[in-house]
Parts: C-alpha cells; sequence; structure tokens
C-alpha cells in the first residue's frame, strides 16, 4: 500500500485477549482519523476475526495469533494470522446457535475479505478483511 500506516502486534490466543484486541484496533484506527463508523465496524469484525482463529486455528495452550494493520488513504486492511492452514468456510448458523456468524458479520462490515499464506518463515494463514476509504477517481 502506497503512503501506507501500518501495526503488527502478536498476542497469546486466549479469549482473554479479544478485548485487547479490539481496543488495539479502535486506539490505532481513532489516531488515524478514520471515520467512527469504519472505526466501529472494524473493531467489530477484528473482534470476529480474531474469535475465529481462537477457536479454528490457534486453539492450543502458548499458541500466539498475529494482528495486522494496514491502512492508506484508500484502505484499511486488517488481517489476523494462525497456526492453522484449515481455510475458513462460511456457514448459516441456527437461529439458537452462539456462534457461526463471524465471516457472515465481516462480509456485511467490510468491502471484501479473504485468506492469504502466512508469512514467509512462520506456518497458517491470514485471515483479512478491508474497507475502502476513499473512491478511486
Amino acid at each position: 500500500m502506497r503512503g501506507a500506516h501500518g501495526l503488527r502486534t502478536t498476542v497469546p490466543a486466549h479469549p482473554s485477549r479479544v478485548p485487547a484486541v479490539r481496543a488495539v484496533v479502535a486506539e490505532y484506527l481513532t489516531r488515524l482519523r478514520l471515520p467512527a463508523h469504519r472505526v466501529d465496524d472494524a473493531v467489530v469484525a477484528a473482534g470476529e476475526l480474531f474469535t475465529n482463529a481462537l477457536r479454528h486455528g490457534s486453539p492450543d495452550r502458548g499458541d500466539t495469533i498475529t494482528v495486522g494493520i494496514e491502512c492508506d488513504p484508500r484502505e484499511l486492511r486488517v488481517s489476523v494470522a494462525d497456526r492453522s492452514s484449515a481455510l475458513p468456510a462460511a456457514r448459516t448458523a441456527d437461529g439458537a446457535e452462539e456462534s457461526g456468524r463471524g465471516l457472515t458479520i465481516i462480509a456485511a462490515l467490510s468491502d471484501d475479505w479473504g485468506v492469504a499464506p502466512a508469512d514467509p518463515g512462520t506456518r497458517g494463514k491470514k485471515v483479512w478483511f478491508s474497507m475502502v476509504l476513499q473512491a478511486v477517481p
């Protein structure tokens, strides 16, 4: 991303870290002066990505999850890297289920989402979402 700002942090793969991940994303994007509605949507979507990584990608004690944020004037991209190479699959959750809606929420709040290979020298994958901040003329 040309003229991009970025942040990368690695945190323990533990449910107690979800609020901290949301707070880091909120603080960083607020400092970049992104519109409040985009910050709010990104915080929720990042929390969903992190929770999915906990449940499906790095469930073992001692695992870590890396959260990355890249932002330029036109686009925001948030990624969450876990240790599993298994690809995420959206599903339709039963109305009574307490989980199973994460990717649907991410798709609703973002402009795009997908999966990328893990960084060189690491195993697993990155699941990301992006938000258009300014349309290309």
